[in-house]
């Protein structure tokens, strides 16, 4: 046998061990409570500048403009929207990991920003210094994206001890993946919520693979019922549906906000572009990320605004404008803004003491 028709082999054994069954199209009838006609069209606002801005983030990458790494939110938009429609702005906060664009983008950070980080300009939300996955804004209540797998996590719980410790009412909403869901500090993280009923929300984005492995050949049971030995609840819930992640949302905040500690929610999303811009894809089929398309949580909404209010395609034509225009000109500023200054390498080192 050639080494040629060895690899291939391999390669069909690991797509038929990725291999899972496609749900089908969202039934319109099973949505969640059905919000305003101006409510839908924000919802379908705010994810339609994600997918926007990421397919030109991918643009500007396969141009060279972006280095290193760059994860796409592409297919999972209606996650962070869904939260950030239940957050408490200036109030609670939000830490996540290295796919972070849409969570800064619904965190109120500007696209120009934004655009402008990821290509490490001195106009970006950090200066230029941050890059694709260390984002930060502190006057958004955002406290990073983070490199390390499931570093964010112990931040998020800090961040959680923080609310509790000044007694501001706020919620801690802390962000990982399928594959940060196995870290240790998870563990401990949920261990030490409970312990001190801090006012923690774990969600766990489970886009279905850890890098290019599928969730059922690294994970063991359910990641909602991961807290149940520490007494946390737990909720699997429908991320292709932004009206689902809002009311699993809403119900886990009043929970929190109650005081009866941490909660997790488990929410079943699919990426439809790799790990991360170099990732080849070899692990699944074209017909399985095509067969998720069926699914797609921008789609969903439109067909809700139609269906329940009447709203055609030329309605939205306007927002289609809109938020073309925006993302150009994120792509325009971040390219003409300047590189950041030499000196900057000595700024944001170590916090100053006043004496």
């Amino acid at each position: 046998m050639s080494s040629k028709s060895e690899k291939g082999q391999k390669k069909d054994q690991m797509k038929k061990a990725n291999l899972k069954a496609v749900p089908a199209p969202a039934d319109l009838s099973n949505s969640a409570k059905l919000p305003t006609e101006d409510e839908l069209k924000k919802f379908y606002r705010d994810m339609l500048l994600i997918r926007r801005f990421e397919e030109k983030a991918g643009q500007l990458y396969g141009m060279g403009l972006i280095g290193g790494f760059c994860h796409l939110y592409i297919g999972e938009e209606a996650v962070v929207t869904g939260l950030q429609s239940v957050m408490k702005k200036g109030l609670d906060t939000a830490v996540t990991a290295y796919r972070n664009h849409g969570h800064m983008l619904v965190s109120g950070i500007g696209a120009n920003e934004v655009m402008a980080e990821l290509t490490g300009r001195a106009g970006g939300c950090s200066r230029g210094k941050g890059g694709s996955m260390h984002m930060f804004s502190i006057e958004n209540g955002f406290f990073g994206g983070h490199g390390i797998v499931g570093a964010q996590v112990s931040i998020g719980l800090g961040l959680a001890f923080s609310h509790k410790y000044k007694n501001d009412g706020g919620v801690s909403v802390v962000y990982m993946g399928d594959g940060a869901a196995n870290q240790g500090q998870v563990a401990e993280s949920y261990n030490m919520a409970a312990l001190w009923k801090l006012p923690a929300l774990f969600i766990i984005e489970n886009n279905q693979y850890s890098m290019g492995t599928s969730v059922p050949r690294h994970a063991a049971g359910e990641f909602y019922r991961r807290g149940e030995g520490f007494g946390i609840k737990g909720e699997k819930v429908d991320g292709m549906d932004i009206l689902a992640v809002r009311e699993a949302a809403s119900r886990a905040m009043d929970d929190i906000r109650s005081g009866n500690g941490p909660y997790i929610l488990e929410i079943v999303t699919y990426r439809y572009r790799g790990h991360s811009m170099s990732d080849p894809q070899k692990y699944r089929t074209k017909d399985e990320v095509e067969g998720y398309k069926h699914r797609d949580p921008i789609e969903h909404v439109k067909k809700l605004l139609e269906a329940e209010y009447g709203v055609t395609e030329e309605d939205l034509k306007p927002i289609d404008k809109e938020i073309k225009d925006v993302v150009k000109e994120a792509a325009d500023f971040a390219q003409a803004s300047p590189l950041p200054d030499d000196s900057d390498l000595w700024t944001d080192v170590l916090v100053p003491v006043e004496e």
